[in-house]
């Protein structure tokens, strides 16, 4: 089959969106299917990558961009997008499309109309509640514009793809769509690069944290990760761990306010460095004590952030500090490779890490339990044999019955 991945974003770009989509491009290409790729970039150019065809095409920033660039942005990247994949693909039989942003889906709708190809979206976050949750949007009728696409966008679909059940249970309760037109797909993780990594000190040494007991976060440092957590537990385990760090590796539009913020209160226990590249993240995950995942109880929406599966990967303990919706918090208990609380109540997540940490005996035990889940459920294979069920059968185009 001829298969369309419609991304904003795409290796060589150092987020965990990115690689997931990656390793679904090279998965399907592994099954013997003719994948393309269409993303964003800083210039236009078609390349092969992996048996991939990779179309970049250029268009306006929308990482650490203010919202009004960032908007306008995912508002001209669709027809973008459309121009390049009429030029570069003849023939699609199936597309699919990574949301956000929910307006590329317009693309995927556009290939079901010329090439008759299968729509299938795959619904990460939910668009727009998310960003009113989170203060990002507040004009009305910016909203209802919003609000629209998503209705239409899941009514002109011949599948949604998600990855938890309380991804689905939303989507049905909350949006009406059937759930016949829903199937849920966990994220997948590459364990491979993760076997081969070794724990050599490396990133200890260069951050001058050799004896310390290090909580790592490592990605996308924006309004939804909610880190002032780490702030305030930062604040009060000074003085009674001074062996506790929070290292945190990645960018986004709250990092300088973060940074700003410790350095202003003198909170050295809570480190900020760059992104660390995708060929070194394995080795200096095998490195920290422990994993860290981050959203903030202002989401009403279900998440499961991706680098959790990175985590798991790398037989480290995972640290959760989610809204109640999450599914993470089940995740990390079916796999028993660590703990999570409540966002929200700062108290039980001091109380949680704290469990981690004076319980050491057994983060090799819970690190090794992740690794047995992720290679059993989550692995490129595991998922692509879901995806090409849905890929290779007859899905109906049901209507949603969305919510008003």
């Amino acid at each position: 089959m001829n298969i369309l991945i419609i991304t904003d974003v795409y290796p060589p770009e150092l987020r965990s969106s990115a690689e997931l989509m990656r390793e679904l491009a090279v998965a399907f290409r592994k099954k013997g299917h003719e994948v393309a790729v269409a993303t964003s970039s800083s210039k236009n150019e078609v390349q092969e990558e992996d048996g991939v065809r990779v179309i970049r095409v250029k268009t306006l920033p929308h990482h650490n961009v203010s919202f009004v660039v960032k908007g306008l942005s995912w508002i001209l990247m669709p027809r973008l997008f459309w121009s390049a994949v009429k030029k570069h693909c003849l023939k699609i039989d199936v597309a699919i499309v990574h949301s956000p942003p929910l307006t590329l889906a317009w693309v995927a709708e556009q290939a079901k109309k010329k090439y008759k190809a299968k729509y299938i979206l795959n619904v990460q976050d939910i668009f727009p509640q998310n960003a009113i949750d989170l203060g990002v949007l507040k004009n009305k009728a910016i909203i209802k514009f919003f609000e629209r696409m998503e209705r239409h966008a899941y009514a002109s679909c011949d599948a949604i793809v998600t990855p938890s059940h309380k991804h689905e249970e939303y989507l049905t309760k909350k949006r009406g769509v059937p759930k016949e037109k829903i199937s849920v797909i966990p994220h997948w993780v590459n364990i491979e690069q993760f076997e081969k990594a070794e724990n050599t000190g490396k990133f200890r040494k260069q951050f001058g944290l050799e004896n310390k007991f290090i909580i790592f976060f490592g990605g996308v440092i924006g309004p939804s990760q909610g880190l002032d957590i780490l702030l305030h537990l930062g604040e009060k385990l000074q003085k009674t761990h001074p062996d506790i760090v929070f290292l945190v590796c990645g960018d986004g539009s709250e990092k300088k306010r973060l940074v700003e913020e410790a350095k202003e209160k003198n909170i050295t226990n809570v480190r900020f460095e760059n992104w660390i590249s995708k060929e070194e993240y394995p080795s200096l995950l095998k490195e920290m004590d422990i994993g860290l995942i981050s959203l903030t109880s202002k989401n009403t929406t279900p998440a499961v952030p991706a680098k959790l599966m990175s985590y798991l990967a790398a037989g480290i303990p995972a640290l959760g500090f989610l809204h109640e919706k999450s599914e993470a918090h089940n995740i990390i208990k079916d796999a028993r490779c660590g703990a999570s609380a409540i966002y929200e109540d700062e108290d039980a997540c001091l109380k949680t890490l704290l469990y981690l940490y004076d319980n050491k005996a057994r983060l090799k035990e819970w690190g090794e339990n992740g690794l047995r889940y992720a290679q059993k459920n989550l692995t490129p294979e595991v998922s692509v044999e879901k995806w090409e069920s849905i890929v290779k059968s007859d899905v109906p185009n049901i209507e949603a019955k969305t919510e008003e």
